[in-house]
């Protein structure tokens, strides 16, 4: 209730500057309060059409979100499994990388190796081609039994098969070690491609996410916007309705006021005519019945104020009191034998569909509603339907 305060607090000054403004003058101060009422009908009426179409968007953007987060969960799987799958890449061309600096260090130290067997191994073919042929006698005048003769000589021979066969096992193990660390960098080589297009992948997977990520939070925000819009208006809508709350009481003690006075005055506005009618206001009459700008006019226009009370023309029972159309707000009066009249344009109503009405009871305040140039009366005579000249009844 505390939001509705201010709108309560305008309807209690407008109903309080209206009462100094009106005066003594019932009917006018209740033209002024079903006035506010019409209004506030209005707004309340685009109040609640705002608030229908917000609904409607807002269900169609709550569809939209749910859509987007669908579109971003799945983005998100994606991009978590091609993280996994990066992740795994990394790690196996981590390890293909440590095993290549192994295996390099390897080769360079079999290279090393066999560079150095290669160097001694030529060293002693040198020394033994270009070293003097021994003395055999000294040879034997060296050695103290042949035993020791024959094991000089295996000697000299086992130490040029050893260099040999330590050259050629280097060496083999130099091209194994080679064929390792060519075989490890080629896996390395469509390692290193396979987490590039993988990381590429990735990439791609990202910006969609994050694209997509953007649309939702754009959705997510106009959600909220229009969830607010949807919150004022339905909030203006129950202040409208409050403060309608409030008029209609005072309209309903306005004509209570000016029931009483017609209970107690003169009925009528004139005497009734030959044909038993009474005007149902006093004024010029400013448009006649017939055609008028190339159209049938089905009655006569009667100046008078905003406000004026209208009288019913005789006696009848009310047929229809509402909004219609062009006419505005129309008071119809059936007075049987198929007389029927009609009073339209008018800014309030005081009488309902089915009343008995009096001839002279003031059945509505004039007005200017409708399709309307000015405040006054459209009053119609109807003879089984028929619009027939009111001039030739009054």
């Amino acid at each position: 209730m505390r939001r509705h305060w201010p709108l309560l607090l305008s309807t209690a000054l407008f109903l309080g500057l209206v009462a100094p403004a009106a005066g003594d003058d019932t009917v006018g101060q209740k033209a002024h309060v079903d006035a506010r009422i019409s209004q506030l009908q209005h707004e309340i009426g685009a109040s609640e059409s705002q608030a229908g179409v917000l609904t409607s968007q807002l269900s169609a953007v709550a569809e939209a979100v749910r859509s987007a987060q669908s579109a971003v969960d799945q983005a998100q799987q994606t991009l978590d499994r091609l993280s996994g799958e990066l992740a795994a890449q990394q790690a196996r061309l981590a390890r293909l990388n440590a095993e290549l600096r192994a295996e390099t260090t390897r080769l360079q130290r079999l290279q090393d190796e066999y560079r150095r067997a290669l160097h001694v191994l030529e060293q002693r073919v040198r020394a033994r081609y270009m070293a003097e042929q021994p003395d055999v006698l000294s040879v034997l005048a060296s050695v103290t039994s042949l035993s020791e003769l024959v094991d000089n000589v295996e000697f000299l021979h086992r130490i040029g098969l050893q260099d040999e066969r330590i050259v050629r096992e280097v060496a083999s193990a130099k091209a194994h070690a080679a064929a390792a660390r060519e075989a490890t960098l080629e896996t390395r080589r469509l390692a290193a491609a396979t987490v590039a297009a993988i990381s590429a992948r990735t990439d791609e997977a990202r910006k969609v996410r994050d694209a997509l990520t953007v649309n939702r939070d754009s959705l997510l925000s106009a959600q909220r916007l229009k969830s607010s819009a949807l919150a004022r208006a339905r909030e203006t809508r129950e202040g409208y309705l409050s403060e309608v709350q409030a008029l209609e009481a005072e309209s309903a003690a306005l004509v209570a006021r000016i029931q009483a006075v017609q209970s107690e005055s003169s009925p009528g506005t004139s005497a009734p005519s030959a044909a038993g009618l009474v005007w149902p206001v006093n004024g010029p009459v400013t448009s006649g019945f017939g055609m008028r700008w190339g159209r049938m006019h089905t009655g006569i226009d009667i100046a008078v104020p905003t406000g004026t009370p209208v009288h019913a023309a005789a006696a009848g029972t009310v047929v229809y009191a509402g909004w219609m159309s062009g006419y505005g707000y129309l008071v119809a009066i059936d007075h049987g034998g198929g007389l029927a009249t009609a009073y339209a344009h008018n800014s309030s109503l005081l009488v309902t569909v089915g009343q008995r009405v009096a001839q002279g009871q003031v059945v509505s305040l004039s007005g200017s509603t409708g399709h309307s140039t000015g405040p006054h009366v459209h009053f119609e005579v109807r003879v089984n339907g028929v619009p027939v000249d009111p001039l030739q009844y009054l």
